[in-house]
C-alpha cells in the first residue's frame, strides 16, 4: 500500500502516525497507528517503527509513502528567557512571540539586568535568550546595556534581538566583537499600539526545529523527511488558524501528557477593544508546562486539593497511570486530571476586566487576551479527541465564565467541537505543502458535540 502522505507526530508520551490518500481532490485519512514515545529508550525512531508496525498489522500489508512530514515535542519545549524594557510592553510581546513558536518562557526581566540575572539564567540553562526593549527610535540605553552584559558573560547559546531598530546594528556589533551568535530581527513592539510578533516567532521556530532534531534518535530522520521537522504546537496552531478562517474566531485546547496548550485566534469583541489598555496579537498561544495528564500527573494532583479529596486512592492511580487507561476508574481519574488542566490553562491564558478609581470615579479597563468573540471551542489531544468523557471536559470550559465573571472568556453559547480523528497536528503539517487538502481534511474531521 502506498500512501500519499505519512505524518509523524512525536509527542512527549505517544507517537502517532497518520496515513493519507487522495491528497488533492479527495483527501482522506486512510489509517492511523501509535505507540509510546521511546525517549527513555534513547531513540524516538523505535516508537515510530512500532507505530508503523501497528499500521501494517491493521491493514494487513506493508506500507510505503510518497512524502513523510514530521512534527515533534518529544524533546520538551524550547526553554528560553526574555529580557526587555517595560514588562507590560516589550517583555509581554516577546513572550507572545515565543509561546506561539513552540517555546516555553521560563524567566523574564524588565529594565537593566544584573550579575544576579546572569546567575539565574545559568541555573535555568535555556536554549535561547531573547532581548527586546524600546519602541523604534525610543529608549535605547537599556537594550545596549543588556547587550553588553550578556555579550561579556560566559553564556554560550543563541541570542535574538527584537528591540528598538535604531540600535539594532550596535547590538549586533556588541555580540560580534564578543564572538557570540546574535540574530537580529524586527522589533516586537515597534510602536506603543502595535505588536509585531511574526518575524521573531519564525526565528524561534527555526531554533526550536534545530533543538528537536537533537532529541534522541531524531537525526535518523534526516534526509527522509519532506520539509523541516516543526514543533507539534506550531502545527496545531496552523490547523486552528485554518478553522478560524472557515468557521469564525476559535479557541483550541490541547491536553497532553506533559503540557496543556491553549491557542486562541481572535481580535476580541469591539466593546472590550474600547477599554483594552494594550494590544494583543490576533493568534495567541500559551503553554502550561506544569499541567499534563501523564508526565505531570503527580504535579497536577499535588496542586489541586479537590482531586486528592475525590480520589483517596490517588497515589495508587499515579503509580500505574499510562497514556492508555486500562479500566473505568483510571479513565475517570484521567478525565478529572484533564478537567483541572483545561480549566486552569484557560484561566491562565485569558485576560481580565478590572476597575480603576480616580477623580472622576470608577473606570472599567481590560487587559490581556480577549476571548469574548470566540464562536468555536475545539478539543484536541489524546483525551479530548478520544475519551468518551471529553464532552464533560468541554462543557466545563463552555460554562467557566459563570465562575469567573471578570475574565474575558468565551460566552456560554459558544459551540463545541472535537478533533475526532486526532489529526490537527497532521493537518497543520499538510498545510505546508497542500493548504487546500488540509482544509478539506479539517472540515471533515471536526465534529460538533454537546
Amino acid at each position: 500500500m502506498n500512501l500519499d502522505i505519512l505524518t509523524v507526530e512525536v509527542g512527549s508520551t505517544t507517537t502517532v502516525l497518520s496515513g493519507f490518500v487522495g491528497i488533492g481532490d479527495h483527501p482522506k485519512l486512510f489509517v492511523q497507528g501509535e505507540h509510546y514515545t521511546t525517549v527513555d529508550e534513547g531513540d524516538v525512531t523505535i516508537g515510530i517503527e512500532k507505530a508503523l508496525e501497528s499500521i501494517e498489522k491493521k491493514i494487513g500489508e506493508k506500507v510505503s509513502w510518497s512524502k513523510m512530514i514530521v512534527s515533534s515535542s518529544a524533546a520538551g519545549g524550547l526553554k528560553m528567557t526574555v529580557h526587555g524594557l517595560v514588562y507590560g510592553m516589550t517583555v509581554r510581546a516577546a513572550r507572545e512571540a515565543a509561546l506561539g513558536a513552540g517555546a516555553i518562557v521560563v524567566f523574564a526581566t524588565s529594565g537593566k539586568i544584573s550579575a544576579e540575572t546572569i546567575d539565574e539564567v545559568k541555573k535555568i540553562s535555556p536554549k535561547l535568550i531573547l532581548l527586546s526593549g524600546g519602541v523604534d527610535n525610543g529608549e535605547s540605553e537599556t537594550a545596549l546595556y543588556n547587550a553588553e552584559i550578556f555579550a561579556k558573560s560566559d553564556l554560550n547559546l543563541p541570542f535574538v534581538y527584537a528591540g528598538n531598530a535604531a540600535v539594532a546594528s550596535k547590538v549586533e556589533n556588541i555580540f560580534k566583537v564578543a564572538g557570540k551568535e546574535i540574530i537580529v530581527t524586527q522589533n516586537v513592539y515597534p510602536k506603543v499600539d502595535l505588536l509585531n510578533v511574526d518575524p521573531v516567532r519564525k526565528i524561534i521556530q527555526d531554533v526550536f526545529a534545530k533543538h528537536i532534531i537533537h532529541g534522541p534518535g531524531m537525526s535518523k530522520l534526516d534526509g527522509k523527511v519532506t520539509g523541516k521537522i516543526i514543533p507539534t504546537p506550531a502545527a496545531v496552531m496552523s490547523a486552528v488558524e485554518i478553522l478560524q478562517k472557515e468557521m469564525g474566531d476559535a479557541l483550541a485546547i490541547d491536553i497532553g501528557g506533559a503540557t496543556t496548550d491553549v491557542d486562541s485566534i481572535t481580535n476580541g469583541s469591539p466593546e472590550i477593544q474600547k477599554i483594552l489598555i494594550s494590544p494583543e496579537p490576533f493568534a495567541k498561544r500559551t503553554v502550561e508546562g506544569d499541567l499534563g495528564v501523564f508526565v505531570n500527573a503527580k504535579n497536577v494532583v499535588r496542586n489541586f486539593e479537590w482531586i486528592r479529596n475525590e480520589f483517596l486512592d490517588h497515589q495508587a492511580l499515579l503509580d500505574r497511570i499510562t497514556p492508555y487507561p486500562q479500566d473505568e476508574r483510571m479513565e475517570k481519574f484521567i478525565k478529572t486530571l484533564s478537567l483541572a488542566c483545561a480549566s486552569e490553562s484557560i484561566i491562565r491564558h485569558v485576560g481580565q476586566k478590572r476597575y480603576l478609581y480616580g477623580p472622576t470615579g470608577r473606570i472599567e479597563i481590560a487587559e490581556g487576551k480577549d476571548l469574548t468573540a470566540v464562536r468555536n471551542i475545539f478539543g484536541t489531544g489524546g483525551v479530548l479527541s478520544r475519551s468518551k468523557l471529553n464532552l464533560e471536559i468541554l462543557n466545563e470550559i463552555k460554562n467557566i465564565s459563570r465562575k469567573h465573571p471578570m475574565a474575558l472568556l468565551p460566552r456560554p453559547e459558544v459551540k463545541l467541537y472535537v478533533d475526532s480523528n486526532y489529526i490537527f497536528a497532521a493537518c497543520g503539517l499538510i498545510s505546508q505543502i497542500d493548504p487546500e487538502s488540509a482544509k478539506k481534511l479539517l472540515m471533515e474531521d471536526v465534529k460538533s458535540v454537546g
